[in-house]
């Protein structure tokens, strides 16, 4: 699955809608002090449905990548039928949050996968918004292979 920034699709709104978590204290996570920009990645794969997002974390301080943080928001009936696959390791891997595997991390990724899950993942609010960015970045997607998705009652449906 090859994946793509959301601000490569929408810029203006990844400007303004991209979260970053400002760390003032560093004993509080472990982490210098810093803005943490939390960088919304989507697959660019016609016809997937993973609904997944990958965040590349990266700091106002340095220019390299700190982490790579992966997160499926659907359950494990849902990620097991769509894989194919019941193992519970596979399946934890593609609902998270965890940090991707295949990525390169920086000895401060284990501390900012803590920020996303105790920070990021609780704010209702924010964790809808990444739905709905998933469902604009699909349908750019989409639209070419002439695949549909449609939001109905909080859920994302596929329309054949």
């Amino acid at each position: 699955m090859p994946y793509s920034f959301f601000y490569s699709r929408f810029p203006e709104i990844a400007e303004q809608k991209t979260r970053s978590v400002t760390i003032y204290d560093p004993s509080e996570f472990n982490l210098p002090p810093a803005d943490y920009a939390f960088l919304e990645m989507y697959c660019d794969e016609p016809g997937c449905d993973c609904r997944r997002v990958f965040f590349t974390v990266i700091s106002s301080c340095e220019d390299d990548v700190k982490a790579v943080i992966s997160w499926g928001w659907e359950d494990q009936v849902f990620y097991s039928k769509w894989m194919k696959n019941s193992d519970p390791d596979v399946i934890k891997e593609m609902m998270g949050p965890v940090l991707n595997m295949m990525s390169p991390q920086s000895n401060l990724a284990p501390a900012l996968l803590r920020v996303f899950r105790e920070v990021l993942l609780p704010d209702t609010a924010y964790t809808e918004r990444i739905k709905r960015h998933y469902a604009m970045f699909r349908q750019t997607v989409d639209k070419k292979s002439k695949i549909k998705f449609r939001r109905k009652k909080g859920k994302i449906k596929r329309i054949k």
